[in-house]
């Protein structure tokens, strides 16, 4: 027994030890994850009203009498024409006998004419609805770009600092105006341009808006804190409670600017495979000249978005791996 004492003590203390090492290795990832700062300019709306669309409604199949193609279906009579104009020629009547059955073949004869422009009327108010269906339940396509940048393109970062601090993400127009703004930012620094890739779905209004959270919040979760935030016309600024570690600064200089696109709008639209930088270009202008009243959300987000943050080669390539070189 007094044997296995020292043993049992040293194992013991070796437990300890290890688990020393890890709480300190831990510890040191989080504060190095917690330096993964975003901003983010969020708007829009699935909840459009859509415009409905009159049209006349077919008249009824019913009649007082009921009849059928042939003419009165429980009227007491064989059919058409035939029947009641025999009648009096037969010796059965005559006078205002002979004049009500013509009477009565002439309204079947209309009733007949209008039964079949009802039919007519009918493929048309089917065609209608159909229509009015599309129009609930428009085609919708889900977008989203991102752009790997180098970290020296610091006026790109201001530039989307300032949009989500002036931008106005309460309104349509506005809406636009901020996808426009920041697609002519991402434009004016193609020098910088390093890593991108674009995707693109098609579906429908009633799922698209789960679609759209899907990727959204895909992107988000990549971040440790939203320092900037502007999310329909609500702004956050918490850059100025971070904490500065240690590790923070002390670590090497960022060497990438990470900047992804969240586009839904109404309508078809086909983004290019990216695969050199006159693709994302075109990408580029595809979303930005989406319409005010065609755009229905939108979701820009960027990192690092502190200026004491930093986003390595090896972080772009764990967080991102999905981005082609250009």
């Amino acid at each position: 027994m007094n044997k296995k004492r020292p043993i049992y003590k040293t194992f013991s203390r070796l437990l300890v030890a290890i688990a020393l090492v890890g709480v300190l290795v831990f510890s040191n990832a989080d504060a190095a994850l917690a330096a993964r700062t975003g901003g983010r300019i969020s708007g829009g709306s699935f909840r459009r009203s859509v415009p409905s669309r009159s049209y006349r409604s077919s008249p009824s199949r019913g009649y007082s009498g009921g009849y059928s193609r042939g003419g009165y279906a429980r009227g007491g009579y064989g059919g058409g024409f035939g029947f009641p104009f025999l009648i009096p020629f037969f010796g059965f009547g005559g006078g205002g006998l002979f004049s009500i059955l013509i009477l009565i073949a002439v309204a079947n004869f209309l009733v007949s004419s209008f039964r079949n422009i009802a039919g007519d009327g009918e493929g048309i108010s089917l065609r209608g609805n159909s229509y009015d269906q599309n129009a609930a339940n428009p085609s919708v396509t889900v977008s989203k770009i991102q752009v790997g940048l180098l970290a020296e393109a610091r006026g790109l970062k201001a530039d989307l600092d300032r949009i989500a601090q002036t931008g106005n993400t309460g309104s349509s127009t506005g809406l636009a105006k901020v996808l426009q703004e920041t697609n002519l930012a991402l434009l004016r620094h193609p020098e910088y341009w390093v890593y991108a890739s674009a995707e693109s779905e098609q579906t429908r209004l009633v799922s698209a808006e789960a679609k759209f959270n899907h990727l959204a919040l895909t992107e988000r979760s990549k971040f440790q804190a939203e320092t900037l935030s502007n999310v329909k016309q609500q702004i956050q600024d918490t850059i100025g409670t971070l904490t500065k570690t240690p590790d923070t600064l002390t670590q090497a200089p960022g060497e990438y600017i990470v900047v992804t696109l969240v586009v839904a709008a109404q309508g078809k639209q086909k983004l290019p495979d990216i695969k050199s930088d006159q693709d994302l270009r075109q990408a580029l202008n595809q979303v930005g000249s989406v319409s005010s009243d065609q755009l229905l959300a939108l979701e820009v987000l960027w990192t690092p978005q502190a200026e004491s943050d930093t986003l390595s080669a090896d972080d772009l390539v764990a967080a991102y791996p999905h981005l082609k070189m250009i």
